[in-house]
């Protein structure tokens, strides 16, 4: 089985910055396997990432590569047991890097990449995903102590804001509040665009609960969500041209 994380990278500044996918990593008992995506041709001011210098090249490692290896704390790192706790993993049976990176999103304050996982259909046919509650850091003080009363299994509500000046694709979280629903946060903007998508087609049947509620964990893991859906016919996410390898099998640069 192969499991698959896109590499999102964001041109411009912090502010007004544009993400798009710009690389796709692979793993498979064979190993790992990195290519760009045509997005890494399109995005403004793009520059390859440091060991992978030719867009055009196929990368292939027995081991993780350092860009991403990077981006997993250390196990001599005293908050490692908890780092894994905030992501539901369980610390006595570490889990596989990729399956981290896909919750954690391999974030950090010092650059502008992510990582994300590609959608997968359930063997009964639904779209599960689970990820980090975004956008806090924008949300009220009254959305704050909402976070604080969040428990496990709580069903929260979605809403697209296809007016937001940042995102037309953009879906906002609620919690129910003692005066109406309180926006909490967003819907991660890599699935946004498909989680717009799958709304529009049953929203009856789109159902995002709390999957945990990290009270020390820095905001960008504070509050970790399960969606799940039916996968209607037809929908096939990550499917534009930007997520498109910008290679195909070519012969691969060892790393």
């Amino acid at each position: 089985m192969t499991n698959t994380l896109f590499v999102a990278w964001r041109s411009g500044g912090s502010a007004n910055g544009r993400w798009g996918p710009v690389g796709r990593l692979d793993h498979s008992a064979s190993g790992y396997r990195f290519v760009y995506t045509r997005g890494a041709k399109s995005m403004e001011n793009f520059i390859a990432f440091p060991g992978m210098p030719d867009l055009d090249a196929v990368y292939e490692s027995e081991e993780l590569f350092p860009l991403f290896a990077n981006r997993l704390l250390a196990r001599s790192r005293p908050e490692y047991e908890a780092f894994l706790l905030w992501g539901a993993f369980d610390p006595e049976n570490p889990p596989d890097p990729i399956a981290v990176l896909s919750v954690t999103e391999g974030r950090r304050a010092t650059d502008s990449l992510e990582v994300f996982p590609g959608p997968r259909r359930s063997a009964d046919g639904h779209y599960l995903n689970k990820f980090f509650l975004h956008g806090m850091r924008w949300m009220e003080h009254d959305a704050v102590e909402r976070i604080d009363k969040l428990h496990r299994n709580e069903r929260l509500h979605l809403k697209p804001e296809p007016a937001n000046v940042y995102d037309a694709y953009a879906v906002a979280v609620f919690a129910a509040g003692a005066n109406g629903q309180v926006k909490i946060g967003y819907v991660p903007r890599y699935l946004a665009c498909d989680v717009s998508e799958l709304i529009s087609s049953r929203e009856d049947n789109v159902v995002l609960t709390v999957e945990r509620v990290n009270p020390n964990a820095p905001l960008q893991q504070r509050v970790l969500c399960n969606l799940q859906t039916y996968w209607p016919d037809g929908f096939r996410p990550c499917s534009g041209d930007e997520f498109q390898p910008v290679v195909g099998e070519l012969s691969a640069t060892a790393t």
